[in-house]
């Protein structure tokens, strides 16, 4: 089971591409590390129609405590051809706790409480236990999801407009990150799209809608209790 990867690793769709192929059971391990990058970056951004991505980000970061919202995830190989698909849900409150369950094509859930990340596969039976400071490191997580001390561990940069949408491009400072580069767009004070290439050529297209600000949240969406006859990896 590999629900760790974009967390720890990193790879990223813009409103109007089309996500819809079949996916695979053996998806690369790094696309759920993927989706954490991609709630991360949602963890972050606030309403700001006429401002640089970079300002969106930093204002959606102070002024978004909490939000939920839904997901559609989409790989692409490093020669072109459309990968796995995916889609679900996500919410997050700080400080440090997220939630990011993927509904299709299988079920799988990435849970922290901001101590401990819970990554279950369902089908597998199976729970990967890491705790947040070795899941997240200098990630886009980091980024997304930790302090607004943006530049730390990336190097930031306004990429412009295109369709209305602000786009901002973060490279990681440590070669060892395990992706190039991350791109997050924003429309009107929120997250819209994600981008992440890895070390390895290949891309992850997300999309965010129906994002919901501010809402109060059960903490017990953050809490994560092993089924019985579950696996459990720490």
């Amino acid at each position: 089971m590999n629900l760790s990867p974009i967390f720890f690793a990193g790879p990223a769709d813009l409103a109007g591409i089309r996500i819809g192929h079949k996916a695979t059971r053996a998806a690369p391990r790094w696309a759920a590390r993927l989706s954490v990058l991609c709630l991360i970056a949602l963890s972050l951004c606030p309403s700001l129609a006429m401002a640089s991505a970079i300002e969106q980000l930093r204002s959606f970061a102070s002024g978004t405590s909490s939000a939920r919202g839904e997901f559609l995830q989409q790989q692409v190989r490093a020669n072109g051809r459309a990968g796995e698909a995916s889609s679900g849900t996500f919410a997050f409150t700080r400080p440090g706790r997220f939630r990011w369950e993927v509904l299709k094509p299988f079920e799988q859930l990435i849970v922290t409480d901001g101590e401990r990340v819970h990554f279950y596969d369902k089908d597998l039976k199976q729970v990967t236990v890491r705790k947040v400071t070795e899941a997240v490191g200098a990630t886009p997580a980091a980024i997304l999801f930790g302090s607004n001390d943006l530049e730390t561990n990336f190097t930031i940069k306004d990429l412009g407009a295109s369709e209305g949408v602000e786009w901002l491009e973060a490279v990681p400072r440590s070669k060892e990150s395990g992706f190039d580069r991350i791109r997050i767009g924003f429309r009107t004070g929120l997250p819209v799209a994600m981008e992440v290439l890895d070390s390895f050529g290949q891309t992850t297209r997300f999309v965010f809608r129906a994002i919901d600000r501010n809402p109060k949240l059960d903490a017990g969406l953050f809490r994560f209790t092993a089924p019985p006859g579950v696996d459990v990896v720490q």
